[in-house]
């Protein structure tokens, strides 16, 4: 695509400079101020479109130490430097034309040459009007865009010139004068509406619409709790793009990861140009209740809740709760954690809510382990058999396994209760089971039950 950007630009000021060259001399020749304006006009757009091919040889150049956001800019200080020579062209057209409607008109010659000269430049600026526009809409290029949308004022200059030229043909001799001043005014259209765009990009500001388009864009997401800001800029073919999102805090990285990528995919199947910086800000959900956030405050201090029991006084709450720490931080280091913690707490929920903290350090979260032998993976399936037998909702206990680890003997088995069991009784149930293997057999230091509904009978 960067190879057509040139060859399409390239191609458009060789044409420039041909149109400009045979205007002139076909506008000094027939003596007609409203063909000459169009050489001059041309010839800006040979100026023009030179730039134009050299700032897209230049915007395309990837990013480096000094640009960090790429050199995509050069396409609208292009821009610029167009609409400084089209409101300067514009503006002796404009004396010119002027002078002569003020004084003698010029006698008007060769006619049909000067016709033939514009029916050229006409069917000229057409086709590379299409061109450009083709290659604008493929590679999202402001330059090019701009091009074609001067090239296409010209078209329409050169059809009122050959609307001028028709007149005085009739006997209007400053029929040609006013097409000149036509001319001008298609110009200064032309400038001002590429000058606003190119200033626009240089300012940073946003595409019209665009915010709104985004916003709507990230509404399906359910991880995202509010748009807390957007931000756009272009920067030539590019689209920089900054969205800010409130997130709940107790969402996972990977979750947030995930989010990310999602957000950008997104935003790129509306602006494939868009190069999309996604910030998460962590959040507490409106809906979050005192158990999550006890939690999440904890984490944040690198400590886990367990065994968390929450009591609520005719004044006030009560908190107690086993804090695991890390394993290598001393009672002064672990007891200030907790105190951080409680304070924290007391902050969120109530100076006077009263808050006990058990603390325990944390397990590793892997522990190397191995199967013990069979000879022993047989005496606890007993035992786990038995204890079960002595239950009265658990049955079926299967998928036994026992592995040995510095932390003791941790064992993992399947169980199966009434489908129709609340939970509060199942886990019950399943924690005497655990309970009295541990009795049973001293090694063990977890038991750990799945439990599973009881199969309908056929």
């Amino acid at each position: 695509m960067q190879n057509e950007k040139l060859i399409v630009a390239r191609n458009s000021m060789i044409a420039s400079g041909l149109l400009a060259v045979g205007k002139f001399v076909a506008g000094i020749f027939t003596g007609s101020i409203g063909l000459i304006s169009e050489g001059i006009h041309s010839f800006t757009d040979f100026i023009a479109t030179s730039i134009t091919w050299l700032a897209v040889r230049i915007s395309d150049k990837p990013a480096d130490d000094d640009h960090h956001f790429g050199h995509g800019k050069v396409e609208n200080l292009a821009a610029l430097f167009e609409v400084l020579l089209l409101l300067a062209a514009a503006g002796w057209i404009v004396y010119e034309a002027g002078s002569s409607l003020l004084g003698q008109p010029h006698e008007i010659v060769a006619a049909p040459l000067v016709i033939a000269v514009l029916l050229i430049s006409i069917a000229v600026d057409f086709f590379r009007v299409r061109a450009l526009n083709r290659v604008a809409k493929a590679t999202d290029s402001a330059a090019l865009e701009a091009d074609a949308l001067h090239f296409f004022s010209d078209m329409l200059s050169s059809g009122v010139v050959l609307l001028g030229i028709f007149f005085v043909l009739l006997g209007f001799g400053r029929a040609d004068a006013i097409a000149a001043l036509i001319v001008a005014c298609f110009i200064f259209a032309a400038a001002l509406k590429l000058g606003k765009r190119s200033f626009d990009s240089l300012m940073d500001a946003a595409p019209a619409g665009a915010k709104e388009a985004i916003s709507a864009a990230l509404a399906p997401f359910p991880a995202i709790l509010s748009c807390e800001s957007i931000r756009i800029r272009n920067a030539g073919a590019a689209l920089f793009v900054e969205v800010t999102v409130a997130v709940c805090r107790t969402l996972p990285l990977e979750r947030i990861d995930a989010l990310k990528l999602d957000i950008a995919a997104r935003l790129r199947e509306q602006y494939p140009n868009a190069q999309v910086t996604t910030i998460a800000i962590p959040q507490t959900r409106s809906d979050e209740d005192m158990a999550t956030r006890i939690r999440a405050i904890a984490a944040n201090h690198g400590a886990q809740v367990q065994n968390l029991a929450l009591q609520q006084l005719p004044s006030r709450m009560s908190i107690s709760m086993d804090l695991a720490v890390p394993a290598s931080a001393s009672v002064a280091q672990a007891h200030d954690i907790a105190s951080e913690i409680e304070t924290l707490l007391r902050q969120a929920i109530g100076e006077d809510t009263e808050i006990e903290t058990h603390l325990e350090p944390q397990t590793p979260h892997w522990l190397a382990s191995e199967d013990v032998t069979p000879g022993e993976l047989a005496d606890i399936s007993l035992l786990l058999k038995a204890a079960v037998e002595q239950g009265e909702r658990v049955q079926d206990v299967h998928n036994i396994r026992a592995r040995k680890t510095r932390a003791g003997i941790i064992v993992n088995f399947h169980c199966r209760v009434s489908p129709a069991a609340s939970i509060v009784a199942a886990h019950d149930a399943v924690d005497r089971i655990e309970r009295r293997l541990r009795a049973d057999y001293p090694a063990i230091s977890r038991a750990i039950g799945h439990v599973e509904p009881i199969k309908p009978t056929a």
